[in-house]
């Protein structure tokens, strides 16, 4: 029987994605591990796998075409010995509640080595399998939690099932069979007053209409979600910065390694963290998670939106580490090159507007981390000094924080041990 291709999930939030280009064409024979499509999700380009071996017979979804849900079928394939006259008993497309590709996902650069196989039962209530090894089951009554899967990441194949059912495993009767779980609907995004293209149009009002990037749907359904369900407040702090800059102009000039202040911030959050570890921290409804390490998300402004690739374990890293492997995640995220994990995740977020002139800001918490930390713009500002007035450097920097997990003391605690940091620069070094 014919096996429909669907629009995978490439990410834990991805619900759609763009179609960028088609690798194969329809008459081709593809093997379990080919590269079939490359996908753009709302953080990067993706290459995709085919798990499922046969004759690509009709792809439904052109090369180019945007807003595709996961789970669509794009493109239909034939198993051996199948021909042309089978595409009309092809299956309509499954909708499930926990989105599964038929396609496993390779990283945009360089495919990592394949895990090792794993049962289904070892990756939770999520079975790995493809369409086909699905129905094999169903028609032979076998439990796919008990079935070891040999394709890619350790998904069953048809020749899993196989094996399976020549050993007699993974029989259960009929009444054992668990039942789907109910499909939950997404929540419709809450309506923000007027149509600004319905308002502009009756008022005769010119514009440009660019339409919305993955990214930055993602970006506008996040964002308002942490907006309106995350109690924040917020705590800010003005540091002194002449000892930093004086500091960093040295280390500079000696080692030739271009350390930027926001490099020096990175470590000063991380080792702040490390004294203070009850800010490093996430709400669930299950409890606090309190992290053994500091993976400081960073905002990277790109064409399409905002992304925050990760320096992970940051604590641990030097100056110079830190300011290599920004650079590097910059320069990537620009060019839509990151990797999943160098993206996903994170405990705490920076956000730097001061290259911008920005004085100081409140940014919105990156869910589900606790704390977001914006810094401000360096400049030269009136202090009292020994009780005179003197010039100094100056960066305020303001903590958006989640009341459910870090309270008014954890944070104020926080931001004393960062000011700290900051204004004895010598100290990021012990």
């Amino acid at each position: 029987m014919p096996i429909n291709i669907l629009m995978p999930a490439l990410s834990p939030t991805m619900t759609e994605g763009t179609l960028a280009r088609w690798l194969v064409k329809e008459g081709d024979t593809v093997n379990s591990g080919d590269v079939m499509a490359e996908i753009e999700t709302d953080k990067a380009t993706m290459e995709v796998e085919a798990v499922d071996e046969g004759t690509i017979a009709k792809i439904l979804i052109s090369d180019g075409t945007e807003g595709v849900a996961v789970n669509a079928v794009i493109a239909i394939l034939l198993e051996e010995g199948e021909d042309a006259s089978a595409l009309d008993k092809a299956p309509a497309p499954a909708v499930t509640a926990a989105p599964e590709a038929t396609a496993a996902v390779t990283e945009p650069i360089s495919a990592p080595a394949a895990a090792a196989p794993a049962s289904a039962a070892e990756k939770g209530n999520r079975v790995f399998a493809s369409p086909l090894a699905r129905r094999m089951a169903a028609q032979e009554n076998i439990d796919l939690a008990g079935v070891q899967g040999s394709g890619p990441h350790g998904r069953i194949v048809k020749a899993d099932i196989e094996n399976a059912q020549a050993k007699g495993a993974g029989k259960v009767t009929a009444a054992a069979k668990p039942e789907a779980a109910p499909v939950a609907k997404a929540p419709a995004a809450a309506s923000s007053g007027p149509n600004a293209r319905e308002l502009a149009d009756m008022l005769g009002m010119e514009y440009k209409l660019e339409p919305l990037s993955s990214m930055r749907k993602v970006i506008a359904s996040r964002l308002s979600e942490s907006k309106q369900t995350v109690p924040h407040f917020y705590l800010s702090v003005d540091c002194e910065l002449d000892k930093l800059l004086s500091f960093r102009k040295e280390l500079n000039a000696k080692d030739g390694v271009k350390i930027s202040v926001n490099d020096f911030v990175i470590r000063a959050v991380a080792l702040a963290l490390k004294k203070v570890p009850a800010a490093n921290a996430s709400f669930s409804s299950e409890g606090i998670l309190t992290y053994k390490h500091a993976d400081i998300s960073v905002a990277v402004a790109t064409p399409s939106g905002l992304i925050t690739p990760i320096i992970k374990a940051a604590e641990g890293k030097g100056l110079a580490t830190i300011s290599g492997e920004m650079k590097d995640l910059a320069v990537r995220a620009r060019d839509g090159k990151l990797k999943p994990e160098e993206y996903q995740g994170g405990t705490f977020s920076v956000s730097n507007l001061g290259m911008f002139g920005i004085k100081d800001f409140s940014a919105i918490i990156n869910p589900p981390q606790g704390c977001i930390l914006a810094v401000g713009a360096g400049e030269q500002r009136p202090v009292v000094k020994d009780g005179a007035l003197a010039i100094a450097t100056v960066m305020t920097c303001t903590l958006s924080v989640d009341h459910r997990v870090v309270d008014g003391a954890v944070g104020a605690e926080f931001m004393a041990a960062f000011k700290a940091l900051v204004e004895d620069p010598l100290s990021m070094l012990l």
